[in-house]
């Protein structure tokens, strides 16, 4: 066990360095110049010059990408173009806001999806199966910042039952931290809760066709024991590994949530930044969430080995 979780750590290292190169080239790759825009439009080419040879940007593009990696190694993602504070000092300071909002999100997803789903299979063809899937499809296919719009509409303005916006900080008030995260929790976890529920359908079904599920049933076992212990356990693998998927439609999800329902995270902070061109906290933010993403899917992949004892081998 311990040589196959050391294997899946040691795979992640080239994953998250390629993240880094690619998020380094595509904002050197992208138009425009941040040295102008923090110059102004009044400014001299003198004074754009300068600033862009104090950001670094007129070195090599090869030392530039050294200086990255280096740096990164060993947390240093630079100061804030815009605000002069050091990045990971302004992603940290936000990164609360944004890891509470995935984590009830994510919650609420499985922990109503996955019942669903199982009902869902062993009900197949009938009213309940087709509202599922029907669900499933509204989940699909309803964009999560008109989704957002509708809910702030229905339960803040018109039945007053949670705010419109804002954020509340769980150290000063947890009670009004948690009333102001249900409504964008809701809103983010519907995409991943319908996709959860579409897959643990699909593979309750094909487990619930196999012999040893017909040879629980013949011994006399109760149909809840057959569901949750026979069935569910080895439908686990495909349900885990979209529960992973749903991570990264989270990380794209939450930017809109926060923008839709005023939620100072990461979020923002990255859309913000894009906005000024601010490429030290772009770059920053982006390896923090890309690294955060790569640690849940390795997470998942050492769950495979519980669930599923021949995979470590």
């Amino acid at each position: 066990m311990q040589g196959y979780i050391i294997r899946r750590m040691i795979a992640t290292i080239p994953v998250v360095m390629v993240v880094m190169l690619f998020t380094f080239t595509l904002l050197r790759i992208a138009p425009g110049d941040p040295a102008a825009l923090i110059a102004g439009v009044e400014a001299t080419e003198e004074q754009i010059e300068a600033i862009r040879d104090s950001l670094g940007l007129n070195r090599p593009i090869h030392l530039q990408l050294f200086i990255f990696f280096r740096d990164s190694l060993i947390g240093d993602f630079g100061n804030s173009i815009t605000s002069g504070k050091p990045v990971l000092e302004l992603v940290i300071k936000r990164l609360v806001p944004t890891l509470s909002l995935a984590f009830l999100s994510e919650a609420f997803a499985v922990l109503l999806a996955v019942p669903m789903g199982v009902i869902a299979a062993w009900r197949a063809n009938t009213w309940i199966d087709r509202s599922v899937m029907a669900f499933s499809t509204i989940g699909f296919s309803i964009p999560l910042f008109f989704l957002g719009f509708l809910m702030i509409i229905l339960f803040g303005v018109k039945l007053h039952w949670f705010p419109v916006a804002g954020y509340v900080a769980p150290t000063e008030d947890f009670s009004r931290f948690l009333h102001r995260l249900i409504m964008p929790a809701f809103a983010t976890g519907i995409v991943v809760m319908a996709l959860i529920a579409r897959m643990t359908r699909a593979s309750m079904l094909e487990i619930l066709r196999e012999d040893y599920i017909r040879t629980a049933r013949a011994k006399g076992l109760a149909e809840k024991m057959v569901l949750i212990r026979h069935a569910l356990k080895n439908a686990a693998l495909p349900i885990i590994t979209v529960i992973g998927l749903g991570v990264a439609g989270l990380m794209s999800g939450l930017v809109v949530t926060e923008s839709v329902f005023a939620i100072p995270g990461v979020g923002r902070l990255v859309v913000d930044a894009m906005v000024r061109r601010d490429y030290p906290v772009i770059q920053g933010a982006i390896v923090l969430i890309s690294t955060t993403y790569v640690i849940v899917n390795l997470l998942v992949d050492l769950s495979y080995a519980y669930f599923d004892p021949r995979i470590r081998y």
